[in-house]
């Protein structure tokens, strides 16, 4: 079964660390990568840029509204994803617990499926 782990983090978080302590960072972030590799269960990984360099789209009525970031309105980014093949909403969330991640913004787990359940 696949479950998405989303890195949510607070607007701001990655200015007010500083280049040092988020290379810092994000080379634990690629060593727990490394190691959920190692143990079989990444499907796949990716850490995202600030909102600040996205578009946001909604298409109503037939017509497209696009929003360039940074998204003011944001309470929260996502600040990157792990895609698991695990068997358990459990096992899901132990690995959770493990990501570095985990001590500076929360990791969201959902389970990918079909969006009508």
């Amino acid at each position: 079964m696949s479950y998405l782990l989303l890195i949510v983090e607070p607007p701001g978080q990655r200015v007010e660390r500083g280049v040092e302590e988020g290379q810092r960072v994000f080379a634990e972030m690629l060593q727990f990568a490394e190691a959920l590799k190692a143990r079989g269960v990444l499907r796949g990984v990716e850490s995202l840029a600030t909102d600040a360099k996205g578009a946001r789209v909604q298409v109503r009525d037939g017509r497209s509204r696009i929003k360039d970031g940074p998204f003011a309105e944001a309470k929260e980014l996502i600040g990157g994803f792990f895609l698991l093949d695990v068997a358990t909403l459990q096992e899901a969330t132990a690995i959770a617990a493990e990501c570095p991640a985990a001590r500076w913004a929360t990791v969201e787990v959902r389970e990918v499926g079909p969006c009508w359940t």
